[in-house]
């Protein structure tokens, strides 16, 4: 998943990045800034991989120490892979003649939707793309906070900066480039997020222990009273994570039919929350 995280990014920057002249923001987008000021600037083209791989340093090392061992040494497998195919992988413009993909509009919202699969990709496996993806999980493990979109928020920055040296209507459309994979990457992965399970039910002995059993959380019980059936009925409170609540749901209603479930969205969460270790 890792690899094809990498092969599927380097793809998209050589063809629908390319096509539309686009900067994705990130350490991604930062890099093809350089390489663009360089070049028109400095007369001369550097290679794509030299700039990624300074700038994911120090992320890396970060996360090496606070996040984890295995997770790093994926990572740095993706930036390395991705850095080296996207310099040698020539800019496919057979593709892009194939597709007749002369739209810009079209190259920075179906970008932006590679961008995001190839980012959950390695996401899925464990993993991460490099770059302010580190950072963006690095405060998500450490504060238990949504990060996203304040990465968002600092590619508009560095597309800012792109748009004053170059073309504003580049920097406009790689704006959208960038929303859209913030978008299809919330839509494609889930496990940074978390949800809060409201449960009235007759059975929360039954209901924790299947809470604890398949998510290693706990819960909170409080009673309460039915008014529409006039019976005692017991609320279950418990925070886990969002990928896990679709599986959690199903299970509890094999338990308790009669179970009422509200999930909510949890912005942010502070005290013990149990996160499996990515070692």
């Amino acid at each position: 998943m890792v690899l094809a995280g990498a092969v599927l990014m380097a793809f998209n920057i050589n063809t629908f990045v390319h096509a539309g002249g686009l900067i994705p923001g990130g350490f991604t987008g930062l890099t093809l800034l350089i390489q663009e000021i360089c070049l028109r600037y400095g007369g001369f083209q550097v290679p794509f991989s030299l700039f990624f791989y300074l700038l994911n340093i120090l992320p890396a090392i970060v996360c090496f120490r606070f996040i984890g061992k295995k997770f790093t040494l994926y990572s740095c497998l993706m930036i390395v892979v991705c850095g080296l195919l996207t310099d040698w992988m020539p800019q496919v413009r057979e593709f892009i003649d194939f597709i007749q993909l002369h739209d810009t509009l079209l190259s920075a919202i179906f970008g932006g939707i590679l961008n995001a699969a190839a980012t959950s990709l390695c996401l899925h496996a464990d993993a991460t793309s490099g770059g302010t993806d580190f950072i963006a999980i690095f405060i998500s493990e450490r504060y238990h906070r949504d990060a996203w979109n304040y990465i968002f928020a600092g590619n508009c920055v560095i597309l800012a900066v792109a748009g004053w040296l170059f073309s504003l209507d580049k920097a406009l459309y790689s704006i959208i480039f960038q929303f859209t994979t913030t978008i299809a990457l919330s839509a494609f992965y889930h496990g940074y997020q978390q949800r809060t399970l409201l449960i009235i039910t007759n059975e929360p002995e039954r209901l924790y222990a299947l809470i604890r059993d398949k998510t290693n959380h706990a819960a909170t019980s409080f009673d309460g009273f039915g008014f529409y059936e006039k019976k005692e009925r017991a609320l279950l409170y418990s925070v886990v994570s969002a990928n896990e609540v679709e599986p959690l749901v199903a299970a509890i209603k094999e338990i308790d039919p009669a179970a009422f479930i509200n999930v909510l969205k949890t912005e942010q969460i502070n005290g013990r929350f149990f996160k499996r270790p990515k070692d």
